[in-house]
């Protein structure tokens, strides 16, 4: 796509592509970039997508930050805004869910394959009627759930495949485990979802091509975290009332005492130089004398932002909530 300044119009940055259309400095940038611009992958529970216009005003990068963690990545909606904006000289993520963390390893490292195996999977689901839709998913799901079971490198192409063929079409794109660790969300009703997106798979797998990916406990990230790094946490948000943790990413909890020793790790990397970014869900939605949060990060700073979360099961009490975000600088 080519562009011609219009001369008259240098000092404002106006171009135009022919006599009709003119474009500012922002809208050909947008242009030009869309072709290269990556997304999400996986629809996430929690992810930040709602969020980024409010994230991304504390991204510290232009204070000389060129490192950038991110230890609780699921859907990884900031780090690929981040990847979209910024050239980084190391990034590093993680997640305690293995299965999500073998899928962003397996894009990186086998995109064609995987892209094989979820076009077979969408020319096999989309054309069925629903009845047996939900006998393809239930099978799918099942094979997903020994693949975890048995846990080998070979089928690790497999079972990431089967991991976003799941998350297009369960309900809400949901990752729920029981206490034995198995997938257990139904089918939701979609008419087509599109279940391979060729264009931005390849996208991710480029992006992620020197990324550091690590499965486990968000504490192994200490030992990529300097001076240098800013970290994004996003973690379990603790539940703003008894039914709203009903979501599990994995067999472990995140309960307050698993907050709390988050703090203590934002602590341990804050005294070493570290940015931190953190979020979480604002207590005080539910309960004003709630300061769960305002105790334990007492010596940052304390945003309250406006979000639309589901917090309760009747629609008449969901909507607008605020959310913490909670940095060291």
């Amino acid at each position: 796509m080519e562009f011609i300044k219009v001369k008259e119009n240098i000092e404002l940055g106006i171009y135009k592509k022919d006599n009709s259309i003119i474009y500012s400095k922002t809208e050909i940038s947008q242009l030009s970039n869309s072709k290269n611009t990556v997304k999400p992958f996986l629809k996430w529970a929690g992810g930040k997508k709602q969020l980024l216009n409010e994230i991304e005003k504390y991204y510290p990068f232009e204070n000389g930050i060129k490192k950038y963690a991110e230890p609780f990545v699921g859907g990884g909606a900031v780090l690929f805004d981040i990847l979209n904006k910024y050239d980084l000289e190391e990034i590093y993520i993680s997640d305690i869910n293995e299965e999500l963390i073998n899928t962003y390893t397996m894009i990186r490292e086998h995109i064609d394959e995987l892209i094989q195996k979820l076009f077979i999977m969408q020319d096999e689901f989309i054309p069925i009627e629903n009845s047996d839709r939900k006998i393809y998913y239930s099978k799918k799901r099942e094979k997903f759930n020994f693949l975890k079971l048995n846990n080998s490198i070979e089928d690790d192409i497999e079972k990431a495949a089967i991991m976003i063929f799941l998350n297009k079409t369960c309900f809400n794109g949901l990752y729920r485990v029981n206490k034995k660790g198995f997938f257990n969300v139904p089918m939701g009703d979609y008419k087509n979802p599109m279940i391979c997106d060729e264009d931005n798979l390849r996208l991710v797998s480029e992006k992620l091509n020197n990324i550091k990916i690590e499965s486990g406990d968000y504490r192994k990230s200490e030992k990529f975290i300097d001076k240098n790094t800013f970290v994004y946490i996003d973690p379990p948000y603790r539940p703003l009332t008894r039914n709203s943790g009903f979501i599990a990413y994995s067999q472990t909890s995140f309960d307050d005492k698993q907050q709390i020793r988050l703090s203590e790790f934002i602590n341990f990397i804050s005294k070493n130089g570290a940015k931190v970014l953190l979020s979480n869900s604002d207590p005080k939605n539910i309960d004003e004398k709630d300061d769960f949060f305002d105790n334990i990060y007492s010596k940052y700073k304390i945003r309250r932002v406006e979000a639309t979360r589901m917090i309760n099961s009747k629609a008449s009490a969901r909507g607008k909530i605020k959310e913490l975000l909670i940095s060291n600088y």
